[in-house]
């Protein structure tokens, strides 16, 4: 049996060189970066490069980057850290309703603080509407957070004009964005884009978990949420994760080599996904199918067959997908973001989400669409018994 990993929005396959530099490290090069002695200068210069590298990709500044746990702590740290150093001009926040839930969940929490949060509507492939940012601008604006790329139905957001829009009606909006799932997909410059705070974690892109960074531009007010013994200029206190850091900064590299043909390939597998599960009966395809949408995200309804019956029917046929955002939660619930764009009440309990990488080869897409086309009918059949 064939074994075939459709969840790289959830995580993603170590690349064997990420792999072997950070066994190399915590092996070898093992001395916490903060002490003066030799074994701290060769875990400092890991940490070093690891920001040249990703702040050259992103064209900023080294001293703009800020090394987190991952994607959750970099949300927590840009809204929180954000809304708390610039309460004084005002408490209101704008972010959307389909956003990562360390988004949402963190925007619950300033509301408990007092501070006010509009929820930006979106079309039916998952897209705000710049006329909605518009309006719900006010001066007492002070952080607006949307996210890149949306986990669960691949929706890309017109981030750039988004942040054209922010500062022409406030210069001193913060503007965030949840990078987790565009990083990688999409080359993002943020001085470009008018982004004040980025949101990255590494295993969305053959790193390692548990590692992730923010991009804070060095004119925005944050204020740090993690205190102790003052590293990265105070603004994230605790030893830097080396072996994770330079573990990221290494998939980062590997990324970005030979970008337009890895895309075009994440597209090409995503277009022979659709095309062969569209011919089957009963398929709605959420969000954009697409090259306006992500190139490794589908989500896909199933009538008549709850999410939960088909995805376990897929991995008895050694093919692994979700059904919906692992980061929320392992047990399956309704989806705001599926509501959000208007699907139906019938096909909230029946989607999975197909996520894609550059491992994924047309073999297993194929071997994939040829077991959902004769388990589909099948389980309708026992459903409808």
């Amino acid at each position: 049996m064939m074994e075939v990993y459709l969840d790289n929005s959830a995580t993603t396959k170590c690349l064997p060189e990420v792999a072997s530099l950070m066994t190399h490290i915590m092996c070898e090069d093992y001395g916490n970066p903060s002490s003066m002695h030799k074994k701290g200068v060769e875990s400092e210069k890991y940490v070093r490069h690891a920001k040249e590298v990703i702040a050259k990709c992103m064209k900023v500044q080294e001293k703009e980057i800020l090394f987190t746990s991952g994607g959750t702590e970099s949300d927590n740290i840009a809204l929180v850290g954000g809304a708390y150093a610039n309460y004084r001009a005002g408490r209101h926040i704008i972010t959307t309703r389909i956003e990562h839930p360390a988004v949402l969940q963190t925007c619950a929490y300033l509301e408990e603080q007092g501070f006010a949060v509009t929820y930006l509507p979106v079309d039916t492939d998952g897209v705000i509407r710049l006329a909605d940012l518009e309006k719900a601008m006010t001066k007492n604006t002070i952080l607006v957070s949307i996210m890149h790329t949306n986990n669960e139905v691949g929706a890309v957001q017109p981030i750039e004009q988004a942040g054209e829009l922010i500062k022409r009606m406030n210069p001193n909006t913060l503007f965030h964005v949840d990078a987790v799932q565009g990083f990688g997909k999409f080359k993002i410059y943020p001085k470009r884009m008018h982004i004040d705070l980025l949101s990255v974690s590494a295993h969305k892109i053959h790193g390692p978990k548990g590692v992730g960074f923010l991009y804070i531009n060095e004119k925005a007010k944050v204020r740090p949420i993690i205190f102790g013994g003052g590293q990265q200029r105070g603004m994230r206190s605790g030893t830097e994760n080396v072996p994770g850091i330079a573990g990221m900064a290494k998939a980062v590299e590997e990324i970005f080599v030979d970008f337009e043909p890895k895309i075009n390939y994440l597209y090409s597998i995503k277009e022979r996904f659709v095309k062969g599960v569209s011919a089957i009966d009963g398929i709605r395809i959420n969000g954009s199918a697409g090259r306006d949408g992500a190139p490794h995200v589908v989500s896909v309804s199933i009538q008549g067959i709850r999410s939960e019956v088909m995805l376990h029917a897929l991995e008895d046929k050694g093919i692994y997908v979700s059904a919906g955002s692992a980061c929320s939660s392992n047990k399956p619930s309704v989806s705001a973001t599926l509501k959000a764009i208007g699907v139906e009440k019938q096909y909230l309990d029946s989607t999975l989400r197909f996520s894609f990488s550059l491992y994924t080869t047309e073999t297993e897409i194929d071997y994939t669409v040829k077991c959902m086309s004769e388990l589909i009918p099948m389980l309708r059949h026992y459903t409808r018994k």
